[in-house]
């Protein structure tokens, strides 16, 4: 099934994957982003340029597209409130306001299991867990609002819509979750947080962009995907710090040895957040609840939803995608 596409967020990673699946499959691509990107249009996409922000850029995008992809948001553990709410949750609207006015069927929210985390453990949980009732950092919540938007503007005949919530997309490219974590190893920043034993989940970002094309071509008006929400992952927990570990590996770098107690990093992350907030600080803290919370205990997830209603399957298996994830590393590209 083809269709005319709309990509949001296009030249980050998840959507750089996405433009170019869905283009490998026959459909019309246009691409929402901020700056010109050479390669998109070497592929033969459209660009348009504009800010999420920009309600009046969003719906240019947006017309005459037949599905809209909003990949697009700000992520991260620290910063403003106003630009996470700004472009995560108002940006969002803007995009569900496009919808509707000019028209487009079917969207397709990229979201974060981190709607649901309020800083305890999550071991194998499905869509039926709530919506977090605290919230450790403007991220989380910024797409939770968000995500309700989107399920809420579910409308047969009108709009239909869904959420995906891919956990750590990782692979070769990678500027954000890889990368920061070599810089953090090797400046001394880095510590295992608990008792090294919490498992994770994690998705490789071919099959994460494969999820969302799915997912599209199964919104249809008496389906079941329309008005939903879906964690999706490798589907095969890991240790996080044994995974973390071979990772550094992959970049020459050797494991880590100090370590830190949930609790101890969860008292310093709280002191290290007052102090910055205190003192206006605006580069991130080496430390913060958040980022103790998701280091330190179990998260991983039940994806038999997103198997069952749009047949999401594992095709880069995490061996393979570590495989290519130290082959780009080799490259140089770290």
């Amino acid at each position: 099934m083809s269709h005319s596409a709309l990509v949001t967020g296009a030249t980050g990673f998840l959507g750089r994957h996405l433009v170019q699946q869905a283009l490998a499959r026959g459909d019309r691509v246009r691409a929402f982003a901020r700056r010109e990107d050479a390669q998109l249009r070497d592929w033969g996409t459209e660009i348009v340029l504009g800010d999420i922000r920009d309600p009046l850029a969003v719906e240019n995008a947006c017309r005459g597209m037949d599905v809209v992809h909003h990949v697009a948001g700000i992520a991260g553990i620290w910063g403003r409130a106003k630009e996470y709410f700004e472009v995560n949750t108002q940006g969002t609207e803007h995009v569900l306001a496009a919808c509707r006015s000019c028209g487009v069927r079917r969207l397709v929210y990229t979201s974060s299991p981190s709607v649901t985390f309020d800083g305890r453990p999550q071991e194998g949980i499905d869509e039926s867990a709530p919506y977090a009732n605290r919230w450790l950092c403007h991220y989380p919540h910024s797409k939770a609002l968000a995500e309700r938007a989107v399920l809420a503007a579910n409308e047969p005949g009108r709009l239909l819509t869904c959420a995906l919530r891919p956990h750590l997309i990782w692979g070769p490219g990678d500027r954000h979750l890889v990368v920061r974590l070599f810089e953090r190893a090797r400046r001394g920043r880095l510590r295992k947080v608990g008792d090294g034993q919490n498992r994770i989940d994690m998705i490789y970002v071919e099959n994460a962009a494969r999820a969302h094309l799915l997912a599209a071509d199964a919104l249809e008006p008496n389906g079941v995907v329309a008005g939903q929400a879906y964690f999706i992952s490798q589907g095969d927990p890991v240790n996080c710090w044994a995974w973390i570990d071979q990772l550094l590996a992959l970049a020459g770098e050797a494991p880590l040895k100090k370590s830190i107690s949930l609790s101890a990093a969860w008292r310093i992350g709280a002191l290290l957040e007052g102090f910055y907030r205190t003192l206006r600080i605006g580069a991130e803290p080496p430390m913060t609840r958040f980022l103790a919370s998701q280091l330190g205990t179990s998260h991983y997830f039940d994806i038999g939803r997103a198997r069952h209603d749009f047949g999401y399957q594992v095709e880069v298996s995490t061996e393979e995608g570590m495989r290519r994830l130290g082959a780009w590393l080799a490259g140089g590209a770290d």
